[in-house]
């Protein structure tokens, strides 16, 4: 099944239109606290196209991100149990309790260890960060080492594509074009994998 392909073409399309910075502000924001579409969908064709603003939409997309993540913990913080009947209709209840139990654990013996776990949960693609900024709500986590954490995971991810993208810009595009479909399952892949590592009894 050619999933990824038809992904990236249909970005690459949308990266080109005028309203393309709006339609990456608004992926970036939502997808941080509940949207399972990664804002790298768009931006990576966007800096492909404009390889000279990379670094200014990985920071945009960044600022945007740091902005949803906020609304997340907002809601994980006042809004949980109101949304718990909508959470479980839609299938998400469940991990967002076994994140809230993995990070409340964090945080009760080893401190560093949950920022660590916010890192690496905001450097990941796809999961868990929208369930991450909802635990850390609902747990209560230090807004300020929050943020701080969210900023470096999920700097490292737009700002590292921004430099790939500047340094090996069309044969990064050749390679994205010729590879998107193993390149995607891969990450999948990976992604389960860690998640499962993630949430494993320890």
């Amino acid at each position: 099944m050619r999933l990824f392909g038809k992904l990236y073409a249909r970005a690459l399309i949308w990266a080109r239109e005028p309203s393309a910075l709006y339609y990456l502000s608004g992926l970036s924001f939502v997808e941080a606290f509940i949207f399972p579409v990664p804002p790298e969908v768009m931006l990576a064709p966007m800096m492909l196209g404009k390889r000279h603003k990379a670094f200014r939409y990985a920071n945009i997309s960044l600022l945007c991100s740091l902005l949803g993540a906020l609304v997340g913990y907002a809601l994980g913080h006042w809004a949980f149990q109101a949304l718990r009947p909508l959470l479980g209709s839609l299938h998400l209840l469940a991990p967002i309790e076994l994140g809230v139990t993995s990070l409340g654990t964090q945080m009760a013996e080893h401190r560093w260890g949950m920022f660590g776990v916010l890192i690496l949960a905001a450097l990941q693609p796809v999961v868990p960060m929208k369930f991450v900024t909802w635990a850390c709500g609902i747990i209560g986590v230090p807004v300020l080492p929050f943020l701080a954490c969210i900023a470096l995971g999920r700097g490292k991810r737009v700002w590292l594509l921004a430099l790939l993208i500047r340094l090996f810009g069309e044969r990064a595009e050749r390679v994205l074009h010729k590879y998107i479909e193993w390149i995607g399952w891969a990450v999948l892949v990976l992604l389960g994998l860690l998640l499962i590592w993630w949430l494993w009894p320890r």
